[in-house]
């Protein structure tokens, strides 16, 4: 199978997934990036189904949007009984790396506020130590040199994302070369850096649920 075969797997395993939850006052949480893309398209073909979604970026609201699915402002919401999105990395306890697509901070919001966080990914997404894809974090633009500063002090190198600002307005340095075998804690340090306004780590709130796309078909992992 194909990349994109083992993403549309676990997208419309996803969908599966869901769906006997779902009624008319339901409103899903969708992630950004191609696995999320695929979701959404599977996702659409059950739009009677419940009420609308809370996007994680403008793109997914764009994308939603031209499916004819509702699009709701996050803060008009009372809960989310599920966020489905990607990962650029996971980890066995279902820790993640995301912010590939520099949506970070609102997936992070999106996902603090679901009861079930749903990873779907493809098989290679799956590694024994977080670290080798360059983990993204989002900075406020007048902090960068500051914290690039302080990142290469907790052992990373930070490279600046050239041409990129976040539906947010910010910036985003990518720091390469980390071995992150403590995310909960790297996060937290991370996260503390005056000028950060988040980074990509889920580890504080992993996903509830991952389903792997794999050769052998769809692996699901529960934390």
């Amino acid at each position: 199978m194909t990349q994109d075969q083992l993403k549309q797997a676990v997208a419309q395993a996803a969908v599966d997934h869901i769906l006997p939850h779902l009624d008319s006052k339901s409103i899903v949480g969708v992630g950004t990036g191609s696995t999320a893309n695929f979701f959404i398209d599977a996702l659409a073909r059950h739009k009677a189904d419940f009420d609308g979604a809370v996007a994680s970026s403008e793109a997914t609201a764009q994308r939603l949007k031209q499916h004819g699915i509702p699009v709701y402002d996050l803060n008009t919401v009372s809960e989310l009984e599920f966020y489905v999105d990607g990962a650029d990395e996971t980890n066995e306890h279902l820790q993640l790396i995301k912010g590939g697509g520099a949506a970070l901070t609102r997936e992070k919001i999106v996902a603090a506020v679901a009861k079930t966080f749903i990873c779907i990914a493809d098989g290679s997404k799956l590694v024994p130590v977080l670290g080798a894809f360059p983990l993204p974090v989002e900075v406020i633009p007048m902090a960068r040199s500051h914290v690039a500063r302080q990142l290469v002090k907790l052992g990373g190198d930070p490279v600046y994302r050239e041409g990129v600002l976040t539906d947010n307005g910010n910036i985003i340095l990518d720091v390469h070369n980390l071995r992150i075998v403590d995310p909960m804690g790297l996060e937290a340090q991370i996260n503390a850096i005056v000028g950060v306004v988040t980074n990509g780590l889920f580890a504080a709130r992993p996903a509830d649920l991952l389903l792997l796309g794999t050769g052998e078909g769809v692996k699901t992992l529960r934390r």
